[in-house]
């Protein structure tokens, strides 16, 4: 299940949330610090391994 990144609009705390694909689209957690629903997601870099050199 992959874990996506909220920043919180109101007090600035930034937080991860492990939601399914499906689920991404309409999930809307709130804040764990001070609750606030005004939560937006932050696009996270990541990098894919794989086992070939390159």
């Amino acid at each position: 299940m992959p874990t996506y990144q909220y920043r919180c609009e109101k007090c600035g705390e930034m937080f991860e949330h492990a939601e399914h694909l499906a689920e991404h689209e309409t999930a809307h957690p709130n804040c764990p610090k001070c609750g606030s629903e005004m939560v937006r997601h932050v696009p996270t870099p990541f990098v894919a391994k794989t086992s070939r050199k390159s």
